[in-house]
């Protein structure tokens, strides 16, 4: 079946992609790690670095020492010896060649002591003794120091130095012990015991200079590091270089890197405080000068106040203010008075014009005006209205049945004055009264005859009968 081509989803990476990942994974999932093996092909180039391979029976392993670690190289190794070789993994992205980064290198024999040393750390370290919470604090302006070391060699040196320079209040007690060899853990702690009974002491530092792990193997002593654990003094531990690690290093309240660095870990640092010292001084020189001179400006500043509170001053400011209300209440009048008269010169126009005879005038003219208009328009109504009533009258009496009877007409009523036209209303024995202009006629219905049809009434072309 053909293999298809990888999707947009799928990372395709680059060899230099895949080798860095994958160095950052090696160096990231592997601490500092100790390997034994052989070495072969050891090459030592001019820039000091070194390069070998690192072997066994059945593998290889590729190794780079650089010229910075190689103070951490016990003796002149050759290619063939057996070795212990402590690093980191890493890889070569360049070639991919998977190698260690070594820093420190020991004849393979002192294989045993770390396997011992690594199994008194973990056993020490379950049963508390490296606890953090369990560290004593260092005094921070100690008067007694104890130092426990060889009294020979650089680190005491180094150490006395260093106090004398930084703390020089401090009196200093060296405890001579063996640093090195089979009686120097029992010595140390003949000087722990010691330093505890004289009972002066304020801090201990316990040191010695740098060496192979056969050379610092007494501060691996179990006794030892039990012994600095029940100290009731706090101990800072200086033992070897910054790369050497011992038990004693872990036990006590503090480690340092070097015999130097414990040293100052012990101790402020004196000039620094001497300079703030003298800072001080001349800050406090300089403070009753310029508290004086701040008590001269409060003097000044309150004769100033009082000069301005004083009664003559005061007198005139309350005349002057006085003055001034005296001139704003004139002008104030003044103008009250002006503001009246003109007022009462408005209300007195106001009231001439509102005057009852002007007004009464002005009534009897408007007066005068609309009876005019009254009359004239009561005439016009009146002549209006007459027309109106000649116009019905003619209206009326040429419709009314008086001027019609007047022309020899007549109307026939029953006995209730209801006009009778139709001939169910004629019966044979009826009573009826017959109206002829101003008389009125009773007379009995004897017979009733049919009569011949009337003419049409003329009508003109507008349709007027």
């Amino acid at each position: 079946m053909p293999v298809s081509a990888p999707g947009p989803e799928t990372r395709v990476y680059q060899p230099v992609e895949l080798n860095r990942e994958v160095r950052v994974h090696l160096e990231a999932g592997f601490p500092r790690l100790w390997i034994a093996g052989e070495i072969s092909n050891l090459a030592r180039p001019a820039s000091g670095h070194w390069y070998f391979t690192l072997k066994d029976d059945r593998a290889q392993i590729r190794c780079a020492l650089f010229r910075g670690q190689r103070e951490n190289v016990t003796g002149d190794p050759q290619s063939g010896d057996q070795v212990l070789v402590r690093g980191r993994l890493s890889l070569y992205e360049a070639r991919g060649d998977y190698q260690l980064i070594a820093d420190a290198m020991l004849p393979a024999g002192s294989g045993a002591l770390q396997q011992a040393f690594e199994a008194l750390k973990k056993k020490l370290e379950g049963e508390g003794l490296f606890d953090p919470a369990s560290k004593r604090p260092l005094p921070r302006y100690p008067q007694s120091i104890a130092v426990v070391t060889s009294p020979t060699g650089a680190a005491v040196r180094d150490i006395l130095t260093t106090l004398k320079r930084r703390w020089p209040a401090a009196q200093v007690k060296l405890y001579k012990t063996q640093v090195q060899g089979e009686r120097a853990a029992p010595e140390v702690i003949r000087a722990l015991d010691a330093v505890e009974r004289d009972g002066t002491s304020d801090v201990v530092i316990l040191a010695r200079g740098g060496g192979s792990l056969e050379d610092l193997w007494a501060f691996n002593d179990e006794t030892l590091a039990r012994r600095i654990a029940a100290l009731s003094i706090p101990l800072v531990s200086g033992v070897g270089h910054e790369t050497d690690f011992t038990i004693a290093d872990f036990v006590a309240d503090l480690r340092a890197a070097t015999p130097t660095a414990a040293a100052e870990a012990v101790t402020p640092d004196g000039p620094a405080l001497l300079r703030q010292v003298a800072a001080l001084e001349q800050r406090l020189l300089r403070s009753p000068a310029r508290q004086l001179q701040q008590s001269w400006q409060r003097l000044d500043s309150l004769d100033r106040r009082l000069a301005g509170q004083h009664p003559a001053r005061r007198l005139d400011e309350a005349t002057t203010r006085l003055n001034g209300l005296l001139r704003r209440a004139t002008r104030a009048c003044q103008a009250a008075v002006g503001n009246s008269r003109v007022r009462a010169r408005t209300l007195e126009r106001r009231l001439l014009a509102r005057h009852p005879e002007r007004s009464l005038a002005d009534l009897r003219q408007q007066q005068a005006s609309q009876r005019s208009r009254l009359l004239r328009a009561f005439g016009t109504d009146l002549a209006r209205q007459s027309a109106r009533l000649s116009e019905a009258a003619r209206a009326l009496n040429n419709v009314s049945p008086l001027a019609v009877l007047a022309r020899g007409y007549a109307l026939i009523e029953d006995e209730n004055g209801n006009v009778l036209s139709r001939r169910e209303d004629f019966s044979a024995g009826r009573t009826i009264h017959t109206r002829v202009r101003d008389i009125r006629i009773e007379s009995e219905v004897r017979r009733v005859h049919d009569a011949a049809p009337l003419p049409e009434p003329y009508t003109d072309d507008t349709g007027n009968k």
